[in-house]
């Protein structure tokens, strides 16, 4: 199987359509300046040496050059050779709010991006446990079951936003029923619920399913994202700030006395999430005070990595492009 060993390096790989952007832009401005000076045709043919087309031809070998450099660095692998560990664990399900107030600015950049940077740190903190991502608005959704494979999380993670939850809210019990159908239903223990939102606009069911589960040994942490202060809202997509039906400016506060509540009938923490390492620390190390389980004889691979092809197929992407003349040479130039 195939994978990458640093995924987020490949992130890098959005400069490319930031360069044709630019490159594309270049060549419409030097049209419009051979323009005015008359037609655009008849002025390349004047120009000594011109050859149609190589500049971009030259740009596509720098595009691949560097999109090849980013793949090597990234570090393709395969696994080859097994080897039986035991480890021990436990099954860990993040519910991550993408209500709209999630947008909100209260905390730079905003409170969507703070909780994917916590759920990152705390999967780089992580060994040997299971972990599921679920995110809800006004409905919840199983986006990645239970896994050891945490770069899985990383990746879905990037693509997380409120647009992919049609139905606005905050229903947290929603969440919760979706966690209890995908934990085990064999087990009452080893399973922990960790609920990352603003709090706001909660539905009032939420208390009493996180009872229920606490009674089938879930444990249910909370974390508070945002200020109880609050602050204004702004659509995405217009800018405009957002109003309530009798024209005042909608503010999105922090509900920290419901997201304690909450913790507190799942018999699990609330924080409030300010320094992100801080707050990872503190959910992983209660992860870890918890009752292990056998996870069984898990197979873990050592890879064969194909990083030097991608960075040869660089190389001589840029030794062609350094070769290749940008104008003709005429015969008299060469004698």
């Amino acid at each position: 199987m195939f994978q990458f060993q640093h995924i987020d390096y490949l992130y890098f790989l959005g400069l490319l359509p930031l360069l044709v952007v630019l490159y594309i832009a270049a060549i419409y401005w030097r049209k419009r300046k051979l323009a005015k000076l008359g037609s655009e045709q008849l002025i390349s043919e004047q120009i000594r040496g011109f050859i149609a087309g190589r500049n971009t031809f030259k740009f596509i070998l720098l595009s691949i050059a560097l999109a090849s450099v980013i793949i090597g660095w990234a570090n393709l692998r395969m696994g080859d050779k097994t080897e039986k560990v035991q480890r021990k664990g436990v099954d860990v399900i993040v519910a991550l709010d993408v209500s709209k107030s999630m947008l909100a600015k209260d905390i730079q950049p905003d409170r969507l991006t703070r909780a994917k940077q916590l759920i990152m740190r705390m999967t780089e903190k992580m060994q040997n446990d299971r972990i599921a991502l679920i995110i809800f608005a006004g409905k919840a959704y199983l986006q990645v079951p239970l896994t050891v494979d945490y770069s899985a999380v990383k990746m879905m993670l990037q693509n997380v936003t409120p647009d992919m939850v049609p139905t606005q809210g905050t229903m947290i019990g929603d969440a919760v029923d979706m966690s209890m159908q995908s934990f085990s239903q064999k087990e009452r223990k080893f399973k922990s619920l960790i609920i990352i939102s603003d709090g706001e606009d909660h539905d009032e069911q939420a208390i009493e399913k996180v009872r229920q589960a606490a009674d089938a040994g879930v444990i249910v942490h909370t974390v508070g994202i945002g200020s109880p202060q609050g602050t204004t809202l702004y659509d995405p997509a217009t800018k405009a700030l957002k109003l309530d039906e009798n024209g005042y400016p909608v503010v999105s506060k922090l509900n920290e006395e419901a997201l304690r509540a909450i913790a507190m009938a799942g018999h699990g923490t609330y924080s409030l999430l300010q320094n992100t390492d801080d707050v990872a620390d503190r959910l992983t190390t209660n992860l870890e005070g918890m009752e292990q389980k056998n996870m069984g004889s898990v197979v873990y691979t050592d890879f064969t990595s194909y990083f030097q092809y991608f960075l040869l197929a660089g190389f001589i992407a840029l030794i062609i492009e350094w070769l290749l003349p940008g104008v003709k040479r005429k015969k008299n130039e060469a004698k």
